[in-house]
Parts: structure tokens; sequence; C-alpha cells
């Protein structure tokens, strides 16, 4: 059974338009790192083949640094590596899987219709096939189904699977139940699947193995394993340089700050972390909480999702403005229909209090 690397999703060249433009910029110098780090895992590994399930890069339109560091990544992994691109990166003809040379150890599916290549060294055979589009709204599996020939066959695909009617390459689990493939090597999903399977073919999404921001968490990396007719044994190995942390902070008697140390995960000094204040507080003072944690995390950004604190309303009946202010505000936190209208209300609290004291929220 040949032993296998599963990738894909790396969107090199992305913007990272949510960071300062410095930091976005050391962000894609590392992403650029990325295919490096994948070879020496090959390397490390000893995988005899390797399958990249499309979207490296994150358009069209890459830097040829981008495309260097790739080839030679790629050049060093030293086994045989298949390419499906995907819909950020199409195999049209501007595609630089077109425009440029790719090392002979690579072979990438440039047609929409399924193609195959065997290799006769893993008795293997790996089917494939690419977007020349955007979007692709075809059903690339539909009717296929692999010769009963004794050997290992593998898709190579850019697809989705969790809906039929998608635009970016619908794949169907009865499809993959019935193609009488061993091991369906899938991308454009960026949470990792895990290794599961439709009727005698194995599936998986690696995810993307690199985090780009807040709606991509945690751990990401590559597949690593063995395929062989009707076996499948993959293990997730975690790639990535930084990591992205979504992490609640109950404030409700106790300080911010401390709240807020206890919230940090322990690799924070190279993350990027969202921390959300939940509890009952007073006002928290978001900027320079900041600023004093500024040299402890990669990329810090907070936000007060709190209640008003009991005793902030005790002011609602000073005759100041601050008084009228809370006791108008009391009522509507009181009456208000939904949580998310109370949730409304306490921000506006935040706001008012702090144009009342002239305060920087």
């Amino acid at each position: 059974m040949p032993k296998i690397i599963h990738a894909a999703d790396f969107h090199l060249d992305s913007a990272f338009a949510g960071l300062e433009p410095e930091k976005a910029r050391t962000r894609r110098g590392e992403l650029r790192e990325l295919p490096d780090r994948l070879a020496e895992l090959v390397l490390a590994e000893r995988v005899e083949l390797v399958l990249l399930s499309g979207d490296l890069f994150d358009s069209e339109r890459v830097y040829p640094e981008t495309v260097e560091a790739l080839r030679r990544a790629l050049e060093r992994m030293a086994c045989p590596v298949f390419i499906a691109p995907g819909n950020h990166d199409p195999c049209t003809a501007r595609s630089p899987y077109r425009t440029e040379k790719w090392p002979d150890n690579v072979h990438i599916f440039q047609d929409t219709a399924l193609a195959e290549k065997v290799l006769p060294s893993l008795d293997c055979v790996v089917h494939g096939a690419a977007f020349s589009s955007t979007e692709r709204a075809d059903q690339v599996l539909e009717g296929f189904s692999v010769p009963q020939d004794g050997r290992t066959h593998i898709l190579c695909l850019h697809g989705d699977l969790l809906s039929n009617s998608s635009r970016y390459g619908p794949i169907t689990r009865e499809q993959l139940g019935r193609c009488g493939a061993d091991y369906a090597a899938l991308g454009h999903v960026h949470q990792t699947s895990g290794l599961r399977r439709e009727g005698a073919c194995f599936w998986a999404y690696p995810g993307c193995p690199e985090g780009r921001g807040f709606d991509e968490l945690g751990d990401k990396g590559v597949l690593v394993g063995t395929v062989g007719p009707g076996r499948a044994e993959m293990k997730f190995v975690p790639l990535c340089r930084r990591r992205y942390h979504i992490v609640e902070a109950d404030v409700t008697g106790r300080d911010p700050r401390t709240a807020l140390e206890s919230a940090l995960p322990p690799t924070a000094g190279d993350d990027l972390c969202r921390i959300i204040f939940t509890g009952e507080a007073g006002t928290i003072d978001l900027g320079l909480l900041a600023a004093s944690f500024q040299d402890r995390v990669y990329e810090l950004e907070l936000r007060d999702k709190t209640r008003p604190a009991q005793s902030l309303w005790d002011r609602a009946g000073e005759d100041t403005l601050r008084g009228l202010f809370l006791q108008e505000m009391r009522y509507r936190y009181d009456t208000a229909p939904s949580e998310a209208e109370r949730d409304r209300v306490a921000l506006a609290v935040r706001f008012g209090l702090a144009a009342i004291e002239g305060r920087d929220l």
C-alpha cells in the first residue's frame, strides 16, 4: 500500500485583509513557507505519493516568488505529486499551472473531465480533474466507476460534498459509494473531516494547513497514511505556523485583566486571539487592555459581550445627565424582547457612558 500525504487549500498569496499591512505581509511570507514545511514532512515520513486537492493559490494572480517557492518544494519531495486545481486556482490559459514549467515528478490535472495516471511502481492509479473557472456546477463523478483490476484507485478532486446543488464541484455520497475507488482525496472544505467511508470508498478533507482568519480555528494541517484496495489509514498532522483562537472570559466578580490573563492560550505569543468578555461588568477599557498585552500576543482582538453590572444601575436615580441616561436605558434593558436586543442596549450603555465621561471606548 502506498504511503501518501493528502493536503489542500493552501491559498498562497492570501491578502490577510483583517491584519495591519505589515503583519499581513509577514503572514503572506509565512504562508509562502508552507510548501517547504510540507516537503520536510514528505521526506521525514518517507512518503511515496502526494495528493494536492486544489486551491493551492488564492487566485490566478500569483507572485513569481510564490510560484518558485512551490516549484522548489514540490521538486524536493522527490515522489509523484498530483494537483487537482480548484475554484480559487482554476486551470485557465493564464494559470501558472499552464504558463509555468513544473518538475517532472508533478502531474497537474488540466481538464474538467476525469483523467487517470497509472503508477506501476506503486500498483496505483490516480484519477483527477480540474476546475477551468471559478465555478463548476456539473457532477464530475456522475456515472464514473473504476475498473476492478486489483490496483489501488485514488481520486484527487476539489469539490463540495456538503451540497448537491453547489457551484463548486458537487459530489454526492452515493457517487463516492458507487465509484469503486479506494480513497477520495478531497479539497474545498477548510475544516478537517477525519477519515470517513461511503460504501467501499474512504474519503477525507484535510482542511487548510494554515488558518487565515477567525473562521479557521485551532490546529491546521494535512493527512498522512496508507491506502490500499479496500483499506485506508490516515492521521492528521498539524503543519500550521500560527493558530487562531476564540476564547470567552467571564469577568463576573473578576478584574478584566485577570480574566484576560487566564483566557490566553499557552501559545498566545505566536498566535492570533479573539477574547470575548462575558458576564457582568462595569466599563471595560478594551484599548488599554489590548495595549498592555500587545507584547504577549501576536495579534489580539478584544470584544465586550458583558451585561451591565447590577451596581451600574445604582446611579440611575441620580439627578444628573448620567442618572437620567441610565434610568432610560435600564427601562429599555428590562423590557427588551430578546437577548439580542439586551445586548444592543448594553452596548449603547457603554458607548453612552463613554461619551458622557469623555472617555475613548
